[in-house]
């Protein structure tokens, strides 16, 4: 199963780890990635600790429970690459159901893109494998 299946597929709890450039660490509740054409991660940020914290140090993990039982899920190291504030972009992505003037109160928005530098299962420190063969990365 490719990355972009597995989360299309899968239901369940994220988490984004984060360290600012002293290292002084972050854990934040986030949705599923946008799994990008070129296998990039996007997540929508507001303008919060994680995304401060992701413009000083690049590195991030994030961790996915899924929604079954057990403990399956998929821990991934990131590094960001890019962000971009494209405001059609940003509305497009968005999966929140929020009026214009509640979205505006919560501040700006980012999407910020990650290369996912290893994928291990959540449990151990096996590859996690997408296709069912081969490891990611």
């Amino acid at each position: 199963m490719q990355l972009k299946k597995y989360f299309e597929s899968k239901k369940g709890i994220g988490v984004m780890s984060t360290a600012d450039g002293e290292g002084k660490v972050n854990a934040a509740i986030y949705a599923r990635p946008h799994v990008m054409d070129d296998g990039s991660l996007a997540f929508i940020m507001r303008d919060r600790l994680t995304h401060k914290n992701v413009s000083e140090n690049p590195f991030a993990t994030y961790l996915f429970i899924q929604n079954e039982p057990g403990y399956k899920g998929v821990r991934l190291y990131l590094k960001k690459v890019k962000e971009d504030t494209d405001a059609e972009l940003l509305k497009l992505m968005t999966r929140r159901c929020l009026t214009p003037e509640e979205d505006a109160m919560k501040g700006p928005k980012f999407i910020v893109y990650f290369t996912v530098e290893k994928a291990l299962e959540l449990i151990g420190g096996e590859n996690h494998h997408f296709d069912g063969s081969q490891p990611y990365q």
